[in-house]
């Protein structure tokens, strides 16, 4: 008798992010210190470098692995620089923020309240990923939206403009 399988797992969501970092065992550490992350699994290679962990932040999981150049995978450090950015919502941006700078990451932008709705706040963490935080404080409508961000990026283009 076949017994059927949920296609994606229970506790999974459709999209997995997957960091590749050159420290794992600090990586892990650092999220668990900045984020509350809780380590789900870990499995370590004979050299002690992270093959594959899963943590869980807030509702989702995000996978880790040491990067391994002879597969192709290598981390934001290694690369000097990153195209990819992480979403994180949370109960209080300003705390989270807080923790996680303290915990090492470094501030790019400190929260403020936003024109679509979230207090948001942006940072880098140790291994080079680049980190958006938010509390959703407000629904705005789209036209809402379109009047507020039309406001601010006047008034980004004019703080851009030298004297």
């Amino acid at each position: 008798m076949r017994h059927s399988v949920q296609s994606i797992p229970k506790g999974y969501h459709s999209v997995t992010p997957s960091l590749v970092v050159n420290d794992g065992a600090r990586a892990i550490d650092f999220y668990k210190r900045a984020f509350g992350a809780q380590e789900k699994s870990r499995l370590d290679g004979p050299d002690g470098k992270v093959v594959h962990a899963e943590l869980k932040i807030g509702d989702s999981l995000i996978m880790l692995s040491d990067e391994l150049p002879e597969s192709g995978t290598r981390s934001p450090r290694t690369l000097r620089g990153s195209s990819v950015g992480i979403f994180l919502y949370v109960d209080n941006v300003d705390d989270v923020f807080r923790q996680a700078v303290s915990a090492g990451a470094t501030a790019e932008a400190q929260p403020s309240d936003m024109f679509w709705g979230d207090r948001f706040g942006a940072l880098t963490d140790p291994f080079g990923h680049h980190w958006s935080l938010a509390t959703h404080n407000e629904d705005v409508s789209r036209e809402e939206m379109a009047k507020r961000g039309k406001e601010f990026m006047s008034k980004m283009a004019h703080q851009a403009q030298p004297a």
